[in-house]
């Protein structure tokens, strides 16, 4: 049976040769031509003797999931509907500014998370991205958009906030985010590589330990009667747990502080007394937040905040000390921005929340 050989970090690499007899250098080698150069023929592979790449051959593939569909906005974000399999899809999204390149990962084929203003929520739940599905995107991604004309890389950012609860997903999620961070791979600082979670704390604490990343946590209200409506995984891990879990992450993470995304919400999350509510919830936890706007998709029942109030809340942040950025809709004419992500859920049975949580830890 062949094995796909994009599912593998540098140690599984080198004990897939190791079984093959050959030295653990070689994983070094092979995640470079993967990776570094995006190859995924063994015979182009000119560093590796013949005898070996016939052999790799016979045992293993790279192979990367498929485009389905390639979408580019009016101001720059892609969006692509990637193939993985049994008719379903997931959507990944190539953000371009002007200090850096952004693709927003999905990790799951749904979600079973049920945040009420979130598209992708709505779509179900099917299953677990493997990690050649997850590293794929980064793959496909650096494929489709080369380098600039100085010979770097376009993308310079990974956030894992496409479809899906990455850390419901953890060990497959882990391993592509080793392959992020390996120089003979991707080479990104761990400071360019986010992973965001609703809140799942252990799996947070297991985060912390394996593989300390950037944080975004997807807070959205600012207490707990409000964010168990909205965001259900909290009537699980309530904010004080939640809170306590961002503080133990901070120890050992590459930033100094968790980025509180918060989905501005008219009328449900958006009033002054809620933002003098985050200001107590969040005072021993170092933080900037992020304020969405939100993305209207048919039938969500939600509108999106009014300017004038989006700006009162921010104020009224910024003027306690924090950085608030407002963040600027990116590819909402192809439904790419932050919580249209729906992609293809051919099985939407599969939705459980408590399935997702002894997955999680």
């Amino acid at each position: 049976m062949t094995v796909n050989l994009l599912d593998f970090d540098q140690p599984k690499l080198a004990g897939f040769f190791a079984e093959l007899g050959e030295k653990p250098f070689r994983a070094k080698q092979l995640l470079r031509w993967m990776h570094h150069f995006g190859e995924n023929d063994f015979a182009q592979m000119t560093d590796i003797a013949k005898t070996l790449r016939e052999k790799l051959a016979q045992a293993a593939v790279i192979a990367p999931p498929q485009i389905k569909l390639e979408q580019i906005s009016d101001d720059g974000t892609r969006k692509w509907l990637i193939d993985v399999g049994a008719n379903n899809g997931v959507e990944t999204v190539f953000i371009p500014e002007a200090d850096r390149g952004t693709l927003c990962v999905s990790s799951q084929v749904g979600c079973a998370l049920e945040c009420t203003f979130c598209s992708t929520g709505r779509q179900g739940f099917n299953r677990n991205l493997t990690v050649a599905e997850i590293i794929g995107q980064l793959w496909i991604a650096n494929k489709v958009l080369g380098r600039d004309p100085k010979g770097e890389r376009i993308l310079s950012n990974v956030v894992m906030m496409g479809m899906g609860e990455p850390l419901a997903n953890f060990d497959n999620v882990v391993t592509a985010l080793n392959i992020m961070l390996d120089d003979s791979a991707y080479g990104l600082s761990r400071r360019r590589v986010t992973v965001s979670t609703s809140g799942l704390v252990p799996a947070m604490d297991r985060l912390r330990e394996e593989c300390p990343v950037a944080l975004a946590v997807s807070l959205h209200a600012p207490n707990d009667t409000l964010r168990d409506e909205i965001v259900p995984i909290n009537k699980k891990y309530p904010l004080k747990e939640l809170m306590a879990a961002c503080r133990r992450y901070l120890e050992k993470a590459p930033r100094d502080f968790i980025t509180f995304e918060y989905v501005m919400l008219d009328s449900v999350n958006d009033g002054v007394e809620h933002a003098q509510q985050l200001l107590q919830l969040v005072r021993d936890v170092p933080c900037k937040f992020n304020l969405i706007p939100f993305n209207p998709f048919p039938n969500s029942g939600y509108g999106t905040s009014h300017a004038d109030n989006i700006r009162r809340f921010r104020d009224i942040l910024m003027h306690a000390g924090y950085v608030v950025t407002t963040r600027k809709t990116r590819g909402d004419d192809i439904d790419a921005a932050c919580g249209q992500l729906a992609g293809k859920v051919q099985d939407k049975t599969r939705r459980s929340v408590k399935r997702i949580m002894e997955l999680s830890v």
